[in-house]
């Protein structure tokens, strides 16, 4: 069975051709043809599941007949009341409108979201640096969502990066139980820990016969 991601993010992609790849052979993921050209629809629910559903339904109006996947996932740091959350991606751009934060223009979207949420912990003592991952997996056909499921992983954040293997909050993301963060494993040991991985491995079952 096929499913199309509604996601551009290349590091998106290769968790869920990955995650197709381990968790069942009978079921593919890939990028939905076209997406480039249609325009996105705005993110502004609430919470992961809201959005997971608008941009499943939305996309999958635009591939008539076809299984379209899409995700809305971030980061949650109990210090920070739950922040970054649902603004996770927008996080460094929304410190600098609020703060008037500088941040390195030549840094990269994922530097300048670690390098502003590492900023906002400043002084907080590593016990109380609790974070979580969270992803919202929704999936529609014809702008109706037929199943949805969560994953969540728990870890601490880190005051500096480790790791050049992952993307997002991964190179501050460290799992103590592990002793690594999410940007120093394999695709593989990937997906089997992250909360993407275990949101398809929560949605995978509820497909039948669709």
């Amino acid at each position: 069975m096929l499913l199309h991601a509604a996601t551009s993010n290349p590091g998106k992609l290769r968790d869920f051709g990955y995650a197709a790849e381990f968790q069942r052979d009978d079921f593919s993921i890939r990028p939905l043809p076209g997406l480039a050209g249609i325009v996105a629809p705005p993110e502004d629910e609430p919470t992961f599941e809201a959005n997971a559903r608008v941009k499943a339904a939305y996309y999958s109006r635009h591939a008539p007949g076809r299984l379209v996947l899409a995700d809305d996932s971030g980061l949650e740091v109990a210090a920070l009341g739950g922040a970054p959350g649902v603004r996770s991606a927008r996080y460094a751009d929304d410190q600098q409108q609020a703060q008037r934060r500088p941040l390195d223009p030549a840094l990269t979207l994922d530097e300048r979201n670690n390098a502003a949420l590492l900023a906002s912990l400043a002084g907080i003592p590593e016990g109380a640096r609790r974070a979580s991952y969270r992803c919202a997996l929704a999936l529609a056909r014809d702008g109706e969502v037929l199943h949805s499921a969560e994953g969540c992983l728990h870890g601490v954040i880190l005051t500096a990066p480790r790791g050049s293997s992952g993307f997002g909050y991964d190179p501050i993301f460290y799992l103590p139980e592990c002793g690594f963060t999410m940007a120093e494993i394999d695709p593989v040991m990937r997906m089997k820990l992250s909360h993407r991985g275990r949101a398809l491995r929560n949605l995978l079952p509820l497909i039948t016969g669709e």
